[in-house]
């Protein structure tokens, strides 16, 4: 009988997280943090000194989230912040090499992102309605990485993200921070919303 691959990885906080099936008990907000803080978006072809990582850009998808929604439940802000939270183990892929993977990788990310919702109160799959406020949000935050640190024209990033709402925007900027700064914030935001779903 053949031996069946390795499916799982060993995470800092010695949880052993099985990728194929994740369950809700083996995921720790730390290692989501940790793992986000040092995911590089836009596979590092960004300017600076540091990389843009997915949870600077989780974070920046909830604020905008909020003023998109701005009434919306606590829950569905916890959502918005863990939007890309699967990729603190399967990484951030650009949408290109997604297409090339094929339906795998899409399913992969449902698991992950099912238990990740449950362990912190959330409904396995988010309602469609709150799905494309945080996608609207998502490619603000696009827009704005993609014009500020990205390299692209704003005529460029329109045409691949959609023109944003300068209000969505108004008084934001992308940061660039040590991976050390942007993994405390993930993790007080997410410790924040957390105490207001109590």
């Amino acid at each position: 009988m053949a031996k069946q691959p390795r499916a799982w990885q060993r995470m800092l906080s010695g949880r052993r997280l099985d990728l194929l099936d994740p369950t809700p008990v083996d995921i720790e907000i730390e290692d989501i943090a940790h793992g986000l803080a040092f995911v590089a978006r836009w596979n590092g072809q960004t300017q600076g000194d540091f990389a843009y990582s997915v949870a600077e850009h989780s974070l920046l998808v909830e604020l905008i989230f909020g003023r998109i929604a701005p009434k919306a439940p606590v829950k569905w802000h916890m959502a918005a912040l863990l939007h890309d939270a699967p990729e603190y183990v399967i990484g951030d892929m650009i949408s290109p090499v997604k297409a090339a993977v094929g339906p795998g990788y899409g399913a992969l990310d449902e698991r992950l992102e099912a238990a990740i919702h449950i362990r912190f109160g959330l409904p396995a799959k988010v309602p469609a309605s709150i799905k494309r406020q945080i996608k609207k949000a998502d490619r603000v935050s696009a827009w704005m990485e993609a014009t500020q640190i990205a390299g692209f024209a704003a005529a460029e990033a329109d045409k691949f993200f959609g023109k944003p709402d300068p209000a969505l925007m108004e008084g934001l900027s992308i940061a660039l921070r040590p991976p050390r700064e942007v993994r405390t914030d993930f993790t007080r935001r997410h410790a924040a919303l957390l105490e207001q779903m109590a």
